[in-house]
């Protein structure tokens, strides 16, 4: 067997939190601030002949980017576990932020017409790319660094980062506009938030340098033990392919949609289906965000005492259950009266009610996703995690999360039922929810200290032991 790697200092494991939390952050900043900007620059880089054609192209393109991540995930994960951790996310972050920066520098289409949009598609695919590449690299470089029975804590500090970062995008949009004016921000103002993403991914490049790899992933190639073909050895090893199957039917796709409903669709909902004045709306959903930073360190450590099971599968449960009723008061209090509504009669606006629901919203999301990083750590071998739990990671992310706003507005146009969008993740969230119930097991007391050691392997171990 080998030997047990020497467990960090409590300096030394807040110094690799900080450091992956940076560049994490930076990346959701990237991604997200693409989104955020929906409203203003859909009509900029296509021209459908209608304002809801415009953001259904640019929502398109947005999917793109959730859409190639699984793509991310299998590459750049082969090559986080054949040459390293540390190695692998130094290029996803240089890959996200050139991207951002050049989609400042993008001329719209007055100037390069049907080639605006195209080469948009072209930088969100690559930074589709990146995103699912980096994410594993994060979670899993904190994860076995982490001492055993704080496994959760220490990654939900990771799981901040994507909130941090939409966070910021809202705050720097915010910012921007309001010092500009609205007819400077529309016109070239816009550009700003992704060209000084150049700034932020030079400060994380410049505090990941020093870091060392991490210490499971070192113990492998000390001991020449590295995977020698991780996709072969993640995906036609039957064994783990459940596992990596379990992970994406019973978890992920449901923590994806619940993730992207309460922080991302809330914005969509506020401002497109609720009228909400835009500084109003990011205001609404910033506010709600920052309140809900601190459920994630709450859920992480509270899934390393009862386990990851039972508070995953409870914020799912939640979500299916009251997301009408909360979109239902939403409605209720909208700017204005949107004509529809379920279970409340219209009352009138009032924008802390509606932070109040966009908060619910966002607990939910903390429950599903603090947890998530350890669960995924905790189900495969070293010498293959990061391509095993990046995979179903960012399928269901990527795919069943990413694509709630696009599929959300179709299911509205097409039934005119203002509610029609939560269809989608409600289901998605349920299928999941059963699947987990009875598939899913408890991880969080596998001691992944010796670079061997997952639940899939124990699995396994058991499995044959009781065929003899």
């Amino acid at each position: 067997m080998m030997q047990t790697s020497s467990p960090p200092t409590p300096k030394g494991i807040w110094k690799v939190i900080f450091a992956s939390s940076a560049g994490t952050v930076i990346e959701w900043y990237d991604f997200y601030i693409f989104g955020a900007l929906a409203t203003t620059l859909a009509s900029k880089f296509y021209n459908t002949g209608t304002p809801i054609g415009d953001i259904i192209a640019w929502l398109g393109t947005f999917a793109v980017g959730f859409l190639v991540r699984p793509f991310g995930a299998i590459v750049f994960g082969r090559i986080g576990d054949l040459v390293g951790r540390k190695f692998t996310y130094l290029i996803t972050i240089t890959i996200m932020g050139s991207c951002t920066f050049l989609i400042g520098l993008l001329p719209t289409q007055d100037v390069l017409g049907a080639w605006a949009g195209i080469i948009l598609i072209t930088m969100r695919i690559l930074q589709g790319l990146a995103l699912g590449g980096q994410y594993g690299g994060a979670a899993t470089f904190v994860a076995e660094h982490a001492p055993q029975g704080k496994r959760g804590f220490y990654t939900s500090w990771i799981q901040t980062t994507a909130t941090f970062g939409l966070l910021i995008s809202l705050g720097v949009i915010l910012i921007t506009r309001i010092s500009l004016g609205e007819a400077d921000f529309n016109e070239w103002g816009w550009r700003l938030p992704f060209m000084a993403s150049i700034l932020l991914v030079i400060l994380s490049l410049w505090i990941r340098r020093a870091l060392k790899e991490s210490p499971l992933f070192q113990q492998l190639k000390d001991t020449k033990a590295v995977s020698k073909n991780p996709l072969k050895e993640s995906f036609a090893n039957p064994y783990n392919l459940r596992w990596v199957l379990i992970a994406l039917f019973g978890a992920t796709m449901g923590q994806g949609v619940v993730w992207y409903t309460g922080q991302f669709y809330a914005l969509f909902y506020l401002q497109k289906i609720f009228n909400t004045p835009l500084i109003d709306s990011n205001l609404i959903v910033g506010a709600a965000l920052l309140l809900s930073m601190p459920f994630f360190i709450f859920f992480g450590s509270l899934s390393d005492r009862i386990g990851r099971k039972k508070v995953m599968l409870s914020g799912m449960l939640l979500a299916v259950l009251t997301y009408y009723p909360i979109y239902g008061l939403m409605a209720a209090f909208a700017p204005t009266d949107p004509g529809q509504h379920f279970l409340f009669a219209y009352i009138g606006y009032n924008p802390v009610i509606l932070g109040l629901l966009v908060f619910i919203q966002v607990i939910y999301v903390t429950m599903v996703y603090g947890p998530i990083a350890a669960f995924l750590v905790e189900l495969f071998p070293t010498k293959i995690r990061y391509t095993s739990m990046s995979l179903p990671y960012h399928i269901g992310n990527g795919v069943f999360g990413g694509l709630v706003p696009m599929i959300g507005l179709i299911l509205i146009n097409a039934t005119g039922n203002d509610f029609a969008g939560l269809w989608w993740p409600m289901a998605i969230a349920g299928i999941c929810l059963v699947v987990g119930f009875l598939l899913i097991k408890e991880t969080n007391k596998v001691d992944i200290s010796d670079a061997s050691t997952s639940i899939s392997v124990k699995h396994e171990a058991d499995k044959r032991a009781l065929n003899k």
